[in-house]
């Protein structure tokens, strides 16, 4: 382990720590590959005196957020916690993964087997290693957002004496949905999410159909190279489970259009907007490994589950819609094969996705028995008709996980940690504590 010199931003000191870790902990003496994390600590308090919080990013693929100064839950961690924003393995400033680097990794199948060990189960591992260094061999408290969820719900199957306890949101997994399960669940979900902004903003039924209907006859080449199809325009459906992301959608349809000499034409600050929606340039592992965080079946591949499912759902079938009068629906977090055509990020990578996505032998990620003996103080906030994350799954797991105590609320959407500030913080806190 390595940590640079602490700098500052107002009110709080930030340390870089950098780590070496296997890439395959199964084989220490393997290849190895580096972790970045940061390091926050009030300025008005001395670290050495403060427990540790480790904070998990959803995703997966997605680096640790980067707050400035007290921002969102850190407000209320930092008055107890010395935290650690880890970047997880392939995402930020850890070794990172995309089509610039994997081919140092060799072929696609070379790529596909690298790729394999960037789930749950080695993450946790990840943060079993460095552990020691930092807090002395102590346990520390894990905040766990979306996919961190997920991992936090490894941990607890795998290293819980690694934890004083658990505080999960919006990341209660199934313990044993495949991938089809979840998608099965998640559609009728996200139609429910599609209906419920046309009827805040039905003037967007008309706007979203003439859209479409440009891209059906007109595909548009957003900035970079991304080409902008109907079904890469129902992908912007994916902000519909934060709490204003259908406020975002919105404002992005009012004024797609502009006039030109050639007719009515998609604006070129349109279509900025939404290569910024849509490009997976900063977080091209969510879309290769996405479907594999579900996979615990060691004999079935996951073989691009959500597009499978949609298929079962005619009503997202753009062309159908456009035939007819019916609103276009969008989709939410899915990733289909031509995702890897038409944006540029993912396209080199094509064959490593189907080999992902054909891939057996995946492990299981949870352990039910270990979990219905769990010691460690755990808290779930579990957000009512959240669309990433099947209520009913995450309620099943509650009552499987034992000592588990959840909070079911309908304030706030898939993004609550971040959006209600230091209150869904301080609440799970409470509850794991028996505060509340």
């Amino acid at each position: 382990m390595t940590a640079s010199r602490s700098y500052r931003q107002p009110g709080v000191v930030l340390t870089d720590h950098h780590f070496s870790v296997p890439l395959d902990h199964a084989r220490p003496d393997g290849a190895r590959i580096e972790l970045y994390a940061r390091e926050v600590v009030a300025g008005d308090k001395d670290p050495a005196t403060l427990p540790w919080l480790l904070y998990l990013e959803g995703g997966p693929g997605f680096g640790a957020r980067r707050f400035v100064g007290r921002q969102a839950w850190l407000e209320r961690a930092l008055t107890e916690y010395r935290v650690l924003l880890l970047d997880q393995r392939g995402t930020g400033r850890s070794t990172p993964v995309s089509r610039q680097t994997l081919p140092l990794h060799g072929t696609p199948e070379q790529q596909a087997e690298y790729l394999s060990h960037f789930r749950a189960d080695s993450i946790v591992r990840d943060c079993e290693a460095v552990r020691p260094g930092l807090t002395g061999g102590a346990p520390w408290t894990v905040l766990g957002q979306s996919f961190g969820g997920f991992c936090t719900t490894n941990y607890l199957s795998t290293a819980p004496e690694g934890l004083t306890a658990a505080l999960i949101t919006g990341g209660l997994p199934s313990l044993d949905a495949t991938a089809e399960e979840v998608y099965q669940a998640a559609y009728p979900r996200i139609e429910g999410k599609n209906l419920a902004h046309y009827a805040r903003y039905p003037m967007d039924v008309e706007r979203a159909r003439r859209i479409a209907a440009h891209l059906a006859e007109r595909p548009a080449e957003l900035p970079g190279g991304y080409r902008l199809t109907v079904e890469a325009f129902q992908s912007l459906g994916l902000l519909l489970g934060t709490g204003d992301g259908s406020h975002q959608l919105h404002y992005l349809l009012e004024d797609a259009f502009v006039p030109t000499s050639a007719g009515p034409a998609l604006s070129d600050a349109f279509l900025e907007a939404v290569r910024a929606q849509l490009s997976f340039a900063g977080h091209p592992l969510y879309a290769l490994i996405h479907e594999s965080i579900y996979a615990q079946d060691p004999a079935a591949p996951t073989a691009w589950a959500a597009h499978r499912v949609r298929a079962e759902h005619p009503r997202f079938d753009a062309a159908k819609t456009l035939a007819g009068d019916e609103p276009l629906l969008f989709t939410g977090e899915t990733v289909h094969p031509w995702h890897f055509t038409v944006d540029p990020a993912l396209a080199p990578l094509r064959e490593t996705a189907e080999l992902l996505a054909s891939r057996t032998g995946w492990g299981r990620l949870y352990d039910p028995a270990r979990l219905a003996d769990n010691e460690v103080p755990v808290a779930a906030a579990v957000y009512y008709d959240d669309m990433y994350v099947d209520t009913a799954h995450s309620l099943r797991t509650a009552r499987a996980i034992r000592g588990l105590r959840t909070w079911v609320t309908d304030e706030f959407e898939h993004d609550g940690v971040r959006a209600g500030g230091p209150r869904v913080l301080d609440r799970l806190l409470a509850l794991a504590r028996d505060e509340a």
